[in-house]
């Protein structure tokens, strides 16, 4: 069975860049992308997710130094893709404003995500899909498992590519579509003070791809609805993953 992976090299990319600045080193990444390959075709799977893991490795003591002559151990799994965002990216979320109290290397693919876990479950219970983290100055970063846009005056505005966000792959990809649709987007932060002149903002992830914001804290943005410049992002998005699909 052929399969194919959306916006695969970019996410291998980030993996390897993550591996290098956590300083874990001695991963065959050739080997391990056969290993993810020969799973997702051992499987029955129509639309799957890959999930990798790396560590360190087992020390024979337990100590905060590196433990030596430890062989990283790597977890792999692949699942039936079950899309949970349809109804999200058709009528839009809510989101929850939170404080930003992670670790000062967001831009590391880690698995040091308790901050990014007690916000999202606030936000659950707030009755919003997703959190907004947001800085002492009011300076909006991201959100808990996405990347967050803006559009205030016309122009797309995001936070820059800096140690306080992950470089989302489906961010890179909307700077992309923007550009091909000719829709201004700046790397700009947005500020808490900024909202409540936005007309749009949308989120992206690799699950969520395109996804309308329409409330923070409970308040509209705009009227309420999706608007039309996330409604082109999501147009285009699909037109990539159709051609995508096409070609493979």
């Amino acid at each position: 069975m052929a399969v194919s992976l959306f916006l695969f090299e970019e996410h291998w990319a980030r993996l390897e860049r993550s591996l290098r600045e956590i300083r874990i080193t001695g991963v065959d990444m050739d080997r391990l992308r056969r290993r993810m390959m020969e799973t997702l075709q051992a499987g029955p799977f129509r639309e799957a997710m890959v999930y990798i893991q790396i560590t360190r490795g087992a020390g024979a003591t337990r100590a905060h130094p590196f433990p030596t002559k430890a062989a990283p151990l790597e977890l792999l799994w692949a699942q039936e893709l079950i899309n949970p965002y349809e109804e999200d990216r058709r009528h839009g979320i809510g989101v929850f404003l939170q404080p930003d109290l992670r670790w000062g290397r967001c831009d590391i693919k880690s698995t040091n995500l308790l901050a990014n876990v007690l916000a999202h479950q606030a936000a659950r219970e707030a009755g919003c899909g997703e959190a907004v983290f947001y800085l002492e100055d009011g300076t909006i970063t991201e959100a808990s498992h996405s990347s967050f846009f803006g559009v205030l005056d016309g122009l797309i505005r995001t936070t820059p590519n800096n140690p306080g966000i992950l470089p989302g792959c489906t961010r890179g990809l909307v700077f992309q579509l923007a550009a091909r649709l000719r829709l201004s987007i700046e790397e700009r932060s947005l500020h808490r003070d900024d909202l409540p002149r936005i007309s749009e903002l949308f989120v992206t992830g690799t699950t969520s791809e395109v996804c309308p914001v329409v409330r923070v804290d409970g308040k509209p943005i705009a009227d309420g609805k999706p608007g039309p410049v996330v409604r082109r992002l999501q147009e285009a998005y699909r037109e990539v993953v159709a051609k995508f699909l096409q070609g493979h």
